[in-house]
């Protein structure tokens, strides 16, 4: 099966879309959940809080690559440290 919207590079803003709306959804769930927890002190609520923590970060790490596929398709991403690196004195006088 070959579908272009798997493809890297493709699609990005609505895969970016896909994943911030999971991400905002988890962490509603996981707030209610913990919320829950507080006042009940049910196991599975705590059970609930620690899973939508994890689904938490782990879409947070692909609204991150989705953002960073947009913005080095648009020639404006940025690589960390890249451009300290690129203004030490040892670099400057070259």
């Amino acid at each position: 099966m070959d579908m272009e919207i798997l493809d890297r590079g493709t699609n990005e803003e609505l895969k970016l879309g896909v994943h911030a709306a999971a991400l905002g959804l988890a962490v509603v769930m996981g707030l209610y959940n913990a919320a829950a927890f507080l006042k009940r002190r049910e196991r599975h609520l705590a059970v609930n809080t620690v899973l939508y923590a994890a689904l938490t970060a782990w879409e947070q790490q692909h609204v991150v690559h989705h953002w960073t596929e947009i913005q080095r398709a648009r020639g404006t991403w940025d690589v960390p440290g890249e451009s300290e690196a690129s203004e030490t004195p040892a670099n400057q006088a070259a």
